[in-house]
This record gives structure tokens, C-alpha cells and sequence, in this order.
């Protein structure tokens, strides 16, 4: 099975509708290579040569006057296609950041296709929907449902919201950043436990089969997880005997 090169990508930007000419203040985004989140990154603020929304600018806090001195998007748009280009984009509320890219790709000399036409997406707003109906699926509230710390997330940043992101979508789909034990974790050493023996004379365990809803919505969610992870869900694999 061929490795899967996924980024996790994020933006800020001036407003909420790039038709009314709103643009990018910057990108964040992480690398994630077999469901591992390697150190590659890219992130640049750009300078939008325009104002930002009052709205905006409380949400992620980056001012007109910290961006005039920033590159343009066409300054960076060759390194952002070199980095993305091929890969599965992993994006909260896909069709936002994926809008505002088509917007500025627009904007450009050269005929550039779509983001879609270059990548996968991967929406995973909608995937925690299918998870998690009926409850908030907004980017906090699926860190305390997986217990991923955004306690550096005071104002929303591309760069680090990517990085958060990176670890609720492993999350999500079932598996781990990263499994490595440090050396004091290697030199622990575990307290003996006494053996506690069960009653022979008592009765035999009831063992209560899952009823066929109960498989069926089970297979579902493997099937959700599967699809993804780009085929990454070890539980169907253990099952097919991989």
C-alpha cells in the first residue's frame, strides 16, 4: 500500500467572502506522511492591500500595520503549489479556505487550475458531523472531545490551528501523532501486583452478542474512519486478515 502525503492546511483572512474582495492574511500548513506529522512546514502571512474587518482581526488579532511589510501572494503562490501539490488537503470547513485560494489563484497571470484540481480534500468539518451529530464539531470542541491541548489558543493562527488540527484529524480517524517512549519511560519499572484468582463457584459469565443495528452502525463507522485515512484503519485490516 503506497504512502499517503497529507497536508493539513489553514488560512486567516480580512473577512468572510473573498467575492467581496476579501483576502488571505496567512497560511499555515503541516505535513502528515503514513498518519505521521513530520516536521516539513509552511507558513507565511501576507500583506492583503486592503483593510481588515473589525470581526477579523478579533478573531486572530494580526493587523493592517503587522502585514505591510509582508510578502504578496503571488510572492509565495509557487512554493504553496510546490508544497500542497499531490497531496490530500486536510481542512476544517474545507470549502471556506479552499474558496479564498480559488479567489486569489484567480487573481494570478498564468491560468492556474483549481486547488481541487490539484489535490484531494478532505473536509473534516464533515467528517466529525458523520462522528459527532447533533454536537458541536467546531475546532475546541473536538480537541476537549479528543482531549488535545489548544491551550496556546488564545486567538485563532493558520500555523498553529494546523498544527491542532493535524492532531484531532489522527485523532478522529483512529490513530496516533506519534508512539515513541522517552527514556524515562523506558526505564520505569512497574510495581508488582498481586494475583487475584476468581471464584470457581460462581456463575458463568452472560455474554451478550451485538445485535445486526448495532454491527451494522459499527461497520459504518469503520467504514468513515477507512475512508479517511486513505485506507489507513487498522481495525478493518486486522479483520481482513492483513
Amino acid at each position: 500500500m503506497a504512502t499517503i502525503r497529507q497536508v493539513v492546511l489553514d488560512t486567516e483572512t480580512t473577512g468572510l467572502e473573498p467575492t467581496l474582495g476579501h483576502r488571505i492574511i496567512e497560511i499555515g500548513c503541516v505535513e502528515v506522511v503514513g498518519r505521521r506529522i513530520t516536521d516539513n512546514r509552511f507558513h507565511c502571512y501576507l500583506n492583503p492591500d486592503r483593510e481588515i474587518d473589525a470581526g477579523a482581526q478579533e478573531v486572530h488579532g494580526i493587523t493592517a500595520e503587522f502585514l505591510s511589510d509582508k510578502p504578496r501572494f503571488h510572492d509565495v503562490v509557487e512554493d504553496l503549489l510546490t508544497f500542497i501539490k499531490g497531496a490530500e488537503l486536510v481542512i476544517h470547513n474545507a470549502p471556506f479556505d479552499v474558496g479564498f485560494m480559488n479567489a486569489e489563484l484567480r487573481r494570478l497571470a498564468g491560468g492556474h487550475a483549481k486547488v481541487e484540481q490539484m489535490c484531494t480534500i478532505l473536509d473534516t468539518l464533515t467528517l466529525a458531523r458523520q462522528l459527532h451529530p447533533g454536537q458541536k464539531n467546531n475546532l475546541d470542541a473536538l480537541c476537549r472531545r479528543y482531549s488535545i491541548d489548544n491551550s496556546q489558543r488564545d486567538l485563532h493562527g493558520a500555523l498553529l490551528d494546523a498544527e491542532i488540527l493535524a492532531d484531532v484529524y489522527l485523532a478522529m480517524t483512529g490513530g496516533q501523532a506519534t508512539l515513541s517512549l522517552d527514556s524515562h519511560q523506558r526505564g520505569a519499572v512497574r510495581t508488582p501486583t498481586s494475583v487475584r484468582l476468581a471464584d470457581e463457584g460462581r456463575p458463568p459469565l452472560r455474554v451478550i452478542r451485538a445485535a445486526e443495528a448495532e454491527l451494522q452502525a459499527h461497520r459504518d463507522l469503520l467504514n468513515t474512519i477507512d475512508e479517511a485515512s486513505g485506507g489507513q484503519c487498522l481495525w478493518k485490516q486486522l479483520e481482513a486478515g492483513e
